[in-house]
């Protein structure tokens, strides 16, 4: 992926270590991708809003984590200019929130009649012999439209209550790219949700794009370059360390070997930051040039693993409510635990 330059300007000063802050904490958002257990972000972040002890300046995110995060600005931004503030504007984007996973879980409903193992042969076995030109020559995807009656992207756009950034990977190149302002349209959102074996890719001025998952899971260094705020909250789908049995059937090893690729790129970037913050630590570098972050993890790897890879194909609205309320518990008990180090202390490491 291409990053921009290294030793760029920071873009501030950061706060004390440890000072007290007046009102919210400040934050930035990072998103994963993950299918229908998009959901259980939803309910991270209905616990964090409700919570209202912390601010978004920024999200960064990828495929469903990227729906999240455009309709949560939409939210925030209407709220705004709606003359709402504080615990009302939060209020506001949880219901926004909530009435577009209600209408994913409409759309699932309908695509519900087959049992999921059933289902997800089917999907395996079209997959083999078809490409998705072929299957659905038409470019079909009901998201598409509900996210575009949803979210007025040029009002998004202006960025007047959060800055978001959205990636996708272009086919051509290989290379992540990051859609944000004027470039983030749904066209780019559903770019970045676009899974090679279901849908075609998405073509945005010329060039094809598919999920951005392949490049950044989410992308974090847009929120490095473009933000004030040092913290990071990154809401995480895919495991990262798991059991894994080497007597394992063929689907259990292609779930393994699909979350390895999805998370490479995330974890990439995890090590840089760390080795940045390291050398920061040891004077070794000028913190007028380099900005510290501060990252912080709720895991819901751990929390989805049971449901397993397949499930990431279900929408009906049961399920969809099921990974909300763990979201939410999730969401919660990270507040307890981790809330008071914003500012303080990165409180994730690479593996855990």
């Amino acid at each position: 992926m291409a990053e921009p330059r290294a030793g760029a300007p920071r873009t501030r000063t950061p706060r004390l270590r440890g000072a007290k802050t007046d009102g919210p904490r400040e934050v930035n958002l990072a998103l994963q991708g993950g299918g229908s257990h998009g959901a259980f972000t939803w309910g991270v972040l209905d616990a964090l809003l409700e919570d209202g002890r912390l601010a978004f300046e920024g999200a960064s995110g990828t495929s469903a984590g990227a729906m999240n995060a455009v309709v949560l600005a939409h939210a925030l931004t209407r709220a705004r200019l709606d003359g709402l503030k504080g615990q009302d504007a939060h209020e506001a984007a949880r219901a926004a929130l909530s009435a577009f996973w209600g209408q994913v879980g409409l759309l699932g409903n309908f695509s519900a009649g087959l049992p999921l193992p059933a289902a997800q042969a089917v999907a395996s076995w079209w997959a083999q012999w078809l490409s998705p030109a072929q299957t659905n020559p038409l470019g079909v995807n009901p998201l598409r439209t509900l996210l575009g009656r949803q979210v007025d992207f040029e009002l998004l756009a202006r960025g007047e209550a959060m800055k978001v950034f959205v990636c996708a990977t272009n086919v051509r190149t290989g290379v992540g790219e990051v859609f944000s302002d004027k470039r983030l349209t749904v066209d780019a959102v559903m770019a970045s949700a676009c899974l090679p074996t279901v849908f075609k890719p998405v073509e945005i001025k010329g060039e094809l794009y598919w999920d951005g998952g392949y490049s950044g899971n989410p992308a974090i260094y847009p929120l490095i370059y473009n933000t004030r705020s040092s913290d990071v909250v990154l809401v995480q789908i895919n495991p990262v360390a798991v059991k894994f049995d080497a007597s394992a059937g063929a689907q259990d090893i292609m779930d393994r070997v699909n979350e390895i690729t999805f998370n490479a790129p995330l974890l990439a970037e995890f090590r840089a930051i760390d080795f940045v913050a390291r050398l920061l630590d040891e004077g070794r570098l000028d913190p007028a040039r380099y900005k510290k972050m501060l990252l912080h993890r709720v895991d819901g790897g751990a929390a989805l693993a049971g449901f397993g890879a397949t499930s990431k194909l279900r929408a009906d609205a049961p399920f969809l409510q099921r990974l909300f309320e763990l979201g939410r518990g999730v969401g919660q008990r990270w507040l307890k635990t981790h809330v008071e180090h914003i500012g303080v202390q990165s409180t994730a490491t690479e593996a855990e």
